[in-house]
């Protein structure tokens, strides 16, 4: 015997974890946590705010998407430290940037956006993880039908009402054709991913097998399944393009694999994650505190399909386009990459025959999984939390 992360099989790369009952319900209900309200990417060497939580700490202060960090000057601090500074004496996030987790404080980021510099004081608070960034938008389009686009943080409770009105929006708008970007979308509930299975699907897919939870051989008992089925918000696009990283993840690629066999489907930007598994919660006894996340179960769509352990477009199942997550540009901006080729492969203007020739970046993105607590160098991405999530900071 051996840990199921040391098999070989790449199941379990670190998804296994120890936590509290209080934080994994919080995190798995409204996505609540203390901090700014915050993601990152690093491009060509720089530090790139990728995503801003609205009503976030952060967002109100003015930190958004696209905005490069020149400086920041933490709690304490005489003075600013330049992003140079931090590089050149190796420091380590996300202490460096952001300071010590989950403690009230007030930082300073000196961001450059479009040629303009600017100040943002921002005091951390609890946060919440809105489900999708912004509103759901119709995007319309000359001599055809529009397009729809959702950006999809995270599967959380809060996510099922958004998700409806969404799908409701697409619906009477008249779209066929839709965006989904799960980018930094790491999972979460599959109730919710069987909900979006449903409103994507339910009437053409109605009565089919949606997805398969299966267990080992020695838990066959415990296997369980869902089938597809028409919601009153249900609508039928014919075509979806979905933005994908290495950190779209679990309950995303279970939506991506679940609809496949029963929608023309299209990835755009990088690989995914490869976590074609799911945990289970344990609690000790005696009213205990601690909760054990463990990995119990491979995922697979209606037709058995699963073992994606090395990401989805590895499978050969999938039309792949790769593209740029361009952290300097808003969601759905028309230059973004990961935007541009998605609309592009909905318009015709890029075929099946230009796929993975879109852009020189490699086909795998492999930012890896660390604990809760980990650091990491300033100029590396951050790795994947041990749930499968993109951090927020």
């Amino acid at each position: 015997m051996q840990p199921i992360w040391t098999d070989g099989t790449g199941r379990d790369p670190g998804f296994s974890y120890l936590t509290t009952i209080e934080e994994d319900t919080q995190r798995f209900t409204a996505g609540t946590f203390y901090g700014y309200g915050v993601r990152y990417r690093i491009i060509n060497d720089d530090f790139y705010f990728a995503d801003s939580y609205e009503d976030s700490p952060a967002y109100t202060a003015g930190i958004r998407r696209g905005q490069r960090l020149l400086a920041v000057k933490l709690d304490g601090q005489a003075d600013f430290e330049t992003w140079e500074e931090l590089v050149a004496r190796n420091a380590a996030l996300p202490g460096a940037v952001f300071g010590p987790r989950g403690e009230l404080q007030t930082t300073i980021f000196r961001v450059e956006y479009e040629g303009e510099e600017s100040e943002i004081s921002v005091t951390t608070a609890e946060t919440t993880t809105p489900p999708l960034a912004g509103e759901a938008l119709v995007i319309e389009r000359d001599n055809d039908t529009p397009v729809g686009y959702i950006n999809f943080r995270t599967f959380i409770d809060a996510a099922d009402g958004p998700l409806r009105t969404a799908a409701t929006t697409f619906r009477d708008a008249g779209v066929t054709d839709l965006i989904i970007d799960l980018r930094y979308n790491g999972g979460g509930l599959v109730r919710i991913a069987e909900t979006f299975l449903n409103l994507l699907a339910g009437d053409n897919a109605n009565g089919e097998l949606s997805y398969i939870i299966n267990l080992n051989d020695k838990q066959q008992n415990q296997n369980s399944t869902a089938n597809f089925r028409s919601l009153p918000e249900t609508f039928s696009p014919l075509r979806i393009a979905f933005i994908t990283t290495g950190g779209s993840a679990s309950a995303s690629e279970l939506l991506i694999n679940g609809l496949d066999p029963h929608i023309e489907l299209a990835l755009v930007g990088s690989e995914t994650s490869g976590k074609a598994v799911g945990q289970f919660a344990f609690d000790l006894a005696d009213a205990c505190p601690t909760r054990l996340r463990l990995i119990a179960f491979e995922i697979q769509n209606g037709e058995g399909q699963g073992g994606y352990f090395t990401g989805l477009v590895d499978t050969g199942r999938f039309t792949f386009f790769a593209a740029e997550d361009d952290a300097t540009r808003p969601f759905a901006d028309p230059e973004e990459d990961s935007f541009a080729v998605a609309l592009g492969w909905l318009d015709g203007t890029i075929s099946k025959s230009d796929q993975m020739t879109q852009s020189a970046l490699p086909l795998i993105e492999d930012i890896g999984v660390a604990p809760f607590d980990a650091s990491w160098p300033v100029d590396e991405n951050a790795p994947l939390n041990p749930d499968g999530s993109v951090r927020s900071f």
